[in-house]
């Protein structure tokens, strides 16, 4: 799915562009376990329990085209490849820490236990 950017007088809202950058429904834990370490595409289906082939490719598709991860090829027969961060996924990991422990301060206040 390509991203809307909505541009109101000539600019682009950041927070809104980011935003819809990483959602989708695996985005967000496909960059966590690449966080990790590089990954195969099968190593998402024991790391990730629902998430079907169709839709895993798109992510990682979409992902590599906002620069987010770099696919690297293995083997070529047969065809191996892998996953994993670029600068730009590190930075988004840093951001994604950050809004963890908001999150966790916000269950707290909620009285609401966490993982």
């Amino acid at each position: 799915m390509k991203n809307k950017i909505r541009v109101t007088a000539n600019k682009i809202c950041p927070l809104e562009h980011a935003v819809n950058t990483i959602s989708g429904k695996w985005k967000i834990p496909i960059v966590w376990y690449l966080h990790q370490g590089a990954r195969r595409p099968s190593d998402f289906f024991y790391l990730i329990a629902a998430v079907n082939r169709r839709v895993l490719t798109r992510q990682l598709k979409e992902l590599e085209e906002q620069g987010i991860i770099t696919k690297q090829l293995l083997k070529q027969k047969p065809l191996e490849v892998s996953w994993e961060l670029t600068p730009l996924g590190d930075q988004l990991v840093k951001a994604l820490w950050i809004l963890n422990d908001w999150g966790s301060e916000l269950l707290e206040r909620q009285g609401v236990t966490g993982e």
